[in-house]
Parts: C-alpha cells; sequence; structure tokens
C-alpha cells in the first residue's frame, strides 16, 4: 500500500476540521429472528436482551474510534430485522410492546436511533404486517428513538396501492399523536419502493431477511468537503467539476472504510457496507442544496437544478466504489428540507417547490424527505405523493420514499421545529387537487415491463 504523504494527511485534518467531513452512523445491524415467541412479553424481553448483548460495546467502540482517528463519528444506530416478521408469533392485538422494548434496549446501550419497526407489503399484507402498520402511529408516539419503514412497491412487485391508501392514514395519525411537537412522530416514518436490507440511515433502516447475525453498516457524509474542493474548478468545464467530486467521494469514501473495518473489527462481526450518501446537516457548510450552487445555480430549485444533481449523484458513486469494494445501502445524494441549510434557504426564497423536489428524485438517493407540509392535507393527497414517488421507483429501478410532515395546526408561513440532526423546515404548500378516486380504487400498480428480466 502507498505511504500516506504529509499532504494527504493535512488534506483530510482540512476535511475534517473546517469542511464538516464526518462518519454520520455506524450502525449495527442485529438479526431477532430468534426471538420469536407466543407471548409478546416474553418475546418484547427477548428482543431487549439481544440487543443488549449484541450492541453492549457498538457505542464506546464508536467513541474510542472517534478519539483514536480524529474522525467525527456523529451517530450510533441498531437496526433490526423488520418487527412485523418478528411480531407475527405473537398472540397480541398490536405491537407498542415491541416498538418499547426496542426503545428502551436503544437507550441501555446508548444509541441515537433504533430502526426496524417495519413491514415490507410489496404485494401484499400478512397477518403480522397488518398489525404493524396499525400500531405504528402509538409506536411512535410512545417512544423517543424508534423509527419505522413500511415498503410498499419495487420494480418486481409493483406498487400496492391498498398499502398506500392506508400509509397516508397512518402518517395522519402519526401526525395527530405527536401534533404537541409539530408531528415529530412523522420524522421517525418512512414509506418506501424498492427498500434496501442493509440501510444505515434513518428512518429507513432495517435489517434485512438475507443478512447474517450481525453487521457494522457505516454511513458516510461530506456535502462540505465536496463544495469546498469545487470551489477550486469555478470557470472550469463540467468534466472538470466531475472529476473533482470523484476524487472527493474516494477519498471521503475511503474514511468511512477505515472505520467500519476497524469498528467491525473490535465488535466482532463482520463489515457489511459503506453507504456512499452524501448526507447533509442544518449546520451551514453542510449542504447538499450549496453544492449544486457551486456548481453553477443562482438557487437551487431553479432550472438546471436535476441536471446538477444527476451529475453529482453520479460522480459520487463511481467516486466512492472505486474506495470500497462493499457499496450499498442508498449510495446517493440527500434532499431533505429540514436537514439542510440550502435547501431551507431555497424553500424560503420561493425557488424550491415539493414538484421540483420530486422531479430531483428521479436522479438523486431515495426521495421526498423530511418536507413539512399543511396539516390540513388530506390523507388521501398524502397517499398520492407517496404514490407518485413510489411509481419513480418502480419504473426507473431505484429506491425512493416518503417522509412528509404535516403539521397539526400550521400551514404555508409557518415553520416546523425538530431540533438536532432533523432541524427545521417551512411548510411547503401542497396541491389541493383532490386524488381521493384514484387512491380510493386500492388494489395493485402492475409491475413494469423492465421487472422481466430474469
Amino acid at each position: 500500500m502507498a505511504m500516506l504523504t504529509i499532504k494527504d494527511v493535512l488534506e483530510t485534518t482540512q476535511m475534517i476540521t473546517q469542511n464538516n467531513l464526518d462518519v454520520r452512523t455506524i450502525t449495527m445491524g442485529i438479526s431477532l429472528r430468534d426471538c420469536c415467541h407466543p407471548d409478546i412479553k416474553v418475546c418484547a424481553a427477548k428482543i431487549y436482551d439481544k440487543i443488549t448483548h449484541k450492541a453492549e460495546h457498538l457505542a464506546q467502540v464508536g467513541q474510542d474510534l472517534e478519539a483514536e482517528l480524529g474522525v467525527p463519528i456523529i451517530h450510533k444506530r441498531i437496526s433490526v430485522t423488520p418487527i412485523a416478521l418478528v411480531g407475527e408469533s405473537c398472540e397480541a392485538a398490536d405491537y407498542v410492546p415491541l416498538a418499547q422494548a426496542l426503545d428502551k434496549a436503544g437507550k441501555a446501550v446508548g444509541v441515537n436511533f433504533v430502526g426496524g419497526f417495519s413491514a415490507l407489503v410489496d404485494k401484499g399484507y400478512t397477518v403480522g404486517d397488518r398489525k404493524l402498520v396499525a400500531s405504528i402511529p402509538e409506536a411512535l408516539a410512545t417512544t423517543d428513538i424508534v423509527c419505522s419503514s413500511v415498503a410498499v412497491g419495487s420494480t418486481k412487485c409493483g406498487i400496492n396501492m391498498d398499502a398506500v391508501a392506508e400509509m397516508g392514514r397512518v402518517v395522519k395519525a402519526t401526525a395527530a399523536k405527536t401534533a404537541d411537537k409539530d408531528a415529530l412522530g412523522c420524522a421517525k416514518l418512512v414509506v418506501f419502493c424498492n427498500s434496501v436490507p442493509d440501510n444505515p440511515f434513518m428512518a429507513g433502516a432495517f435489517h434485512g431477511v438475507t443478512e447474517p447475525e450481525t453487521v457494522i453498516n457505516v454511513g458516510v457524509s461530506g456535502p462540505g468537503v465536496v463544495k469546498h474542493a469545487l470551489e477550486a474548478v469555478r470557470g472550469q468545464d463540467i468534466g472538470a467539476v466531475a472529476e473533482t467530486i470523484k476524487r472527493t467521494a474516494f477519498k471521503i469514501t475511503r474514511v468511512g472504510q477505515l472505520v467500519a473495518q476497524e469498528a467491525a473489527r473490535r465488535l466482532n462481526t463482520q463489515f457489511g457496507i459503506i453507504d456512499l450518501s452524501l448526507a447533509p446537516t442544518p449546520a451551514v457548510g453542510d449542504s447538499v442544496a450549496r453544492i449544486l450552487e457551486e456548481i453553477g445555480l443562482e438557487s437551487c430549485g431553479g432550472p438546471g437544478t436535476t441536471a446538477a444533481l444527476a451529475l453529482l449523484n453520479d460522480a459520487v458513486k463511481k467516486g466512492g466504489l472505486m474506495a470500497s469494494s462493499y457499496v450499498g445501502g442508498l449510495s446517493g445524494a440527500f434532499i431533505p428540507v429540514s436537514e439542510d441549510e440550502g435547501m431551507i434557504a431555497a424553500v424560503e426564497k420561493g425557488t424550491l417547490s415539493i414538484e421540483k423536489l420530486e422531479a430531483m428524485t428521479c436522479v438523486c438517493s431515495v426521495g421526498l424527505d423530511m418536507i413539512a407540509i399543511p396539516g390540513d392535507t388530506t390523507a388521501a393527497t398524502i397517499s398520492a405523493i407517496i404514490a407518485d414517488e413510489a411509481a419513480i421507483g418502480m419504473i426507473n429501478n431505484k429506491t425512493t420514499a416518503v417522509r412528509v410532515i404535516p403539521v397539526p395546526g400550521k400551514g404555508v408561513g409557518d415553520k416546523a421545529e425538530f431540533g438536532g440532526l432533523l432541524g427545521y423546515a417551512p411548510i411547503l404548500p401542497v396541491k389541493t387537487v383532490k386524488p381521493d378516486m384514484f387512491i380510493n380504487r386500492g388494489g395493485r400498480i402492475p409491475a413494469p415491463v423492465r421487472s422481466l428480466t430474469n
């Protein structure tokens, strides 16, 4: 292996100290398939015991690596087997006690979030799936760090429109139950198309059924690093922009690879994947929107935004792929409104709308993320937003998701405050023409022609 030069060391130090490079999360995936039991209290106890045993040292290892390597590690998280699969063995009306066991276990081991209060209903529901989905509003209202996701479609299966309709109602119910916190529960709920089993990011992380007993997946973040690098090529052509992003993504990913491999070794488990996603924060200098503006846009959301984002996303993937043999998760550029200072500014200027954000999701990682909308938005309208985003994912064979937050009592011109990494968001207007007849049809949107790949 080539020796590091002083220039390499100084460059990485600057990326960390001045440009907000960090390891966003070390996420331990834990299988709970052996925690099934007819008695939900026994099942909950088994879940608590397994998580507290397997993840006992996760937070400490994260802190140790942060101190030894000098790389900020912002979150330590846990993802678990979709609880609908585990809870189906229980003779219980709902799975809220299992969510509370996840919350208690996560707090006991000192992690920031636990993901996996989830159901996979791409094609239809089982009894356990129905109970899980019905439990979501109460589960998210009575826990602090539990995150929930529901997969409602895929390129292989099409879109389960019964589930899409139901999730509109679930989002509204979750908002109502957490109305005193600006519908914070909805910030912990994601609806997916083409969900992935090794995602380290919340709120959509779960430990897929093809995953090992335990695994370490890492998400690295460096929007500020990419923007700083692009400042050196102002006025140069698009090829220079792509090359600069690619080289920068390589360096960012190498940092993540080092942390992931060492964390897995110390926790006596295996390294899973590096997620290449550029995940912003509300901090100034840590924004994906500002990268797009550095590429040459006056404001994120204006004409050219989708093309600039496509360029960014592709170059990030190419650079990251060269830096790690095990790339997975979502891997792209996130565009969460409340978690990105530049996105918030673009909304406040009036250049960024929910329709433009939807167009941007065609070429970036995930989808409509952390978007606050008026509290009087109907369940059917939310379902229709989910259906639109799922259709983009299904047709383009990519992961898309919706994390919208209808804030009770608030409308356009107001702001929703979530705190921490979740930030704050101006309320975006949503068109009020009714999609109810479409949503009420139910059934399934068939899988597209491109699903026939066997």
